[in-house]
């Protein structure tokens, strides 16, 4: 196995960072803040031209026929974007649903409750984008269903933690088509937490950007903030955070197009696990280095931080995922 990051994974990474940067600046990203539509539907054909649903696809079904490790460094630079949108599920849903793949048709997964958990019979179903899909996939250990979003009675909740993604509450969510089986349903659940990891990546690094370019800037007794040390140790930290998680995923992406060289299961878990801190600790450490202007609404400090909170929430919350970290060490 080699870890190594290709030439052509560099240029591919670095393709769509540009894109990203040309298509989606801060500026528009953040117009579309606290409304019900976030996704630039423009945008997001290009990100489907580019082959950013497909990248796993087979060239045989019509996409670009790349492994997990090419997605996962395509879905890191997403994330130092900070689109917004459904982008892990429509680039699972690339090849089971029509549009998936090139970006004409948005898809959005909502995991079912178990019947029988803690809460399953009176907590709401919560849906992410509701306003923006096309297709509705819900995941549950039988497999995958399909929804239209549009026949739901949903009701939107008005302060959602990300002003980037909106959410929507229904009591109960109806029977679906079913589209797929649990084998999908449970790579998807694999391969999604990876992904999901890899755009955490992104956002941990991006908020360290944020934080150590303005440190260098403010001036505080007639010196820049960056050379005192608590300040210091702070980007520090936040720079060991980052290329920790990122090592982690990277390496659950190359095991799980090799599974053959360990437990992917097991790297998934460990990958999100360490991705889901770093994103979050940095977002609060960028804060806090922008001192009382890190908590105004106009710093884009607390964007990193939010959303890394609501992804912390998909395919393994940090209590299952130790639980199956704990247990797959147990049998081992």
């Amino acid at each position: 196995m080699d870890f190594e990051v290709t030439e052509f994974q560099t240029e591919l990474a670095d393709g769509i960072r540009r894109l990203c940067e040309g298509v989606f600046p801060l500026e528009s990203i953040r117009a579309a803040e606290s409304t019900d539509r976030v996704v630039n539907r423009d945008g997001w054909r290009q990100l489907g031209e580019a082959g950013v649903f497909s990248l796993c696809l087979a060239e045989a079904a019509g996409g670009v026929g790349l492994g997990l490790a090419e997605a996962a460094l395509v879905f890191e630079a997403l994330g130092y974007a900070l689109i917004p949108g459904p982008l892990v599920a429509s680039h699972l849903a690339a090849g089971l649903i029509d549009g998936a793949d090139d970006g004409t048709v948005v898809v959005g997964l909502v995991e079912r409750p178990v019947a029988g958990a803690v809460g399953s019979a009176t907590l709401p179903v919560i849906i992410e984008h509701l306003a923006d899909l096309d297709v509705l996939l819900v995941l549950s250990e039988a497999g995958i269903e399909r929804l239209d979003p549009r026949s739901l009675d949903a009701t939107p909740l008005p302060r959602p933690m990300d002003p980037l993604t909106p959410v929507w509450s229904l009591p109960v969510l109806p029977a679906g088509e079913p589209v797929a089986g649990p084998d999908v349903a449970a790579w998807w659940r694999r391969d999604g937490a990876v992904l999901t990891a890899a755009l955490q990546v992104g956002l941990a690094q991006w908020a360290c950007d944020l934080a150590v370019e303005y440190a260098k800037g403010r001036v505080q007794f007639g010196r820049p903030i960056g050379g005192f040390q608590a300040v210091k140790h702070l980007c520090a930290d936040m720079v060991v955070r980052a290329e920790v998680a990122r090592c982690a995923v990277q390496a659950a992406a190359v095991t799980v197009d090799q599974p053959d060289v360990g437990d992917a299961e097991v790297a998934a878990a460990g990958a999100k696990l360490l991705a889901d801190e770093a994103a979050v600790t940095n977002g609060r450490s960028s804060i806090q280095v922008h001192g009382g202007m890190g908590f105004t609404w106009e710093v884009p400090a607390h964007l990193a931080y939010k959303r890394a909170r609501v992804l912390a929430t998909q395919f393994g919350t940090a209590d299952a995922l130790a639980d199956a970290l704990a247990d797959a060490l147990a049998a081992g």
